[in-house]
């Protein structure tokens, strides 16, 4: 039996987008310290704010202050905080029905323990020391003494240099386990072999495997050795550069039919112009010193394949 494969994993990308006058109101106004909701064509005050009625689907602009204490209406106790989460320390997943509000708004509860939380317990924010105009001007919440205060008061919600696009990191982290197939691929192309598995029904060659046919639904265990030479069957060409990658835009990236396989796989293609890269272009991999998989393709100089070879692996 081989030996089971893992590693760690991160999947993390920037996802920026606009605001509209709503949200841009909202996060200017924590970042001046004040929080907006939005008034319903029923009346409701929304916290945090939507740009639709989810009643009746209609516009709605109406702002309104609403006071920075509220009460706990739920609340859920956070006893190991993760990397990016508000506090670094134990605290409590509330959600807060603020003053003036008739909705509740997610947050973190700084307490010493769980005993301390309670459903209906007051709380008031604690403001960041700087805020930026986020989700996260709000540090957290914290106890608070104090009965309901506050009404909610209409806003006109034009403030100085507002807030009008935002960027969320978002990432993910976790531990890749192969399996058994997927494991002996990756063993191979340490080697610099390439393998797949044969469908003992169809009789197709799958690479990569993923230990059954995705078409038969049967298990595959037959290795097949394929290509190394392959043929591009679709491809696009990037423009944008990808943090982190060291590779000048624009580049291809593509489909590519290795010889014997039943399924393409996808891989870079250098060595040629990038507005030469065509359908049918025979191509070989390219190892790197120490390199477990191909850093991308190169054209081995052959005649471009007939489409009737590769129009099934389209």
């Amino acid at each position: 039996m081989p030996e089971a494969l893992s590693a760690p994993l991160v999947v993390e990308f920037p996802f920026t987008r606009s605001l509209g006058p709503v949200q841009s109101a909202f996060l200017t106004g924590l970042r001046e310290r004040t929080v907006l909701g939005v008034r319903t064509t029923g009346g409701k005050i929304l916290v945090p704010p939507v740009e639709y009625d989810p009643v009746t689907a209609q516009e709605i602009r109406e702002l309104t202050e609403v006071a920075a204490t509220g009460t706990v209406t739920t609340w859920a106790w956070n006893p190991a905080p993760r990397r990016g989460q508000p506090l670094s320390t134990p605290f409590a997943w509330v959600l807060v029905r603020l003053d003036g509000a008739d909705t509740a708004l997610l947050h973190a509860l700084a307490a010493p323990g769980p005993e301390a939380v309670r459903t209906g317990m007051r709380v008031r924010i604690r403001w960041a020391a700087e805020r930026t105009g986020a989700i996260t001007d709000i540090a957290c919440f914290e106890p608070y003494d104090g009965e309901e205060t506050g009404r909610p008061t209409p806003y006109d919600g034009e403030f100085t240099d507002p807030v009008t696009g935002i960027v969320t990191p978002a990432r993910l982290d976790y531990t890749y386990s192969p399996g058994r197939a997927q494991s002996a691929y990756l063993g191979a192309l340490s080697r610099q072999r390439i393998v797949g598995e044969r469908c003992p029904d169809c009789r197709k060659v799958y690479v990569p495997p993923r230990g059954a046919c995705p078409t038969c639904g049967v298990a595959t265990s037959e290795q097949v050795e394929v290509g190394p030479r392959g043929t591009v069957t679709t491809f696009c060409i990037v423009n944008i550069k990808a943090k982190n990658l060291d590779i000048e835009v624009p580049y291809v990236y593509a489909h590519i039919a290795l010889d014997g396989a039943d399924l393409a796989l996808h891989a870079r293609i250098g060595g040629i112009p990038y507005d030469r890269v065509r359908m049918g272009l025979r191509v070989e991999p390219v190892w790197t010193e120490d390199g477990r998989h191909p850093d991308h393709y190169r054209p081995t100089g052959e005649p471009d394949a007939d489409y009737d070879a590769y129009k099934e692996l389209l």
